[in-house]
């Protein structure tokens, strides 16, 4: 996924629609994860990026993605951009 979200909306008040960027990133990950995953592979991984813009969008985690996104809201922004890249994860060596 690389898109620019919108939080600015005549219909909705900018914490409502952020609300919905989140369920839709949220819906996106889900559908990621249970793709059928390759040999050798243990799980599904994620390359994400966010920022205002293609050019100032810094890496972060998956799970820091709705604090960013509410940070943006409060910040009052128009819009950001998103990048959500899946990549193969592993497991690492088991510890006893």
């Amino acid at each position: 996924m690389k898109k620019t979200f919108n939080l600015k909306d005549t219909k909705h008040k900018p914490e409502r629609q952020a609300d919905q960027i989140k369920k839709e990133i949220k819906k996106y990950l889900g559908r990621e994860r249970r793709k059928e995953t390759p040999d050798k592979v243990d799980y599904w991984d994620f390359d994400c990026k966010i920022g205002d813009t293609v050019e100032t969008a810094a890496d972060i985690e998956v799970q820091d993605i709705n604090a960013k996104i509410s940070t943006f809201v409060s910040e009052d922004k128009e819009s950001f951009y998103l990048e959500i890249l899946a990549k193969p994860g592993f497991k690492g060596p088991k510890r006893h």
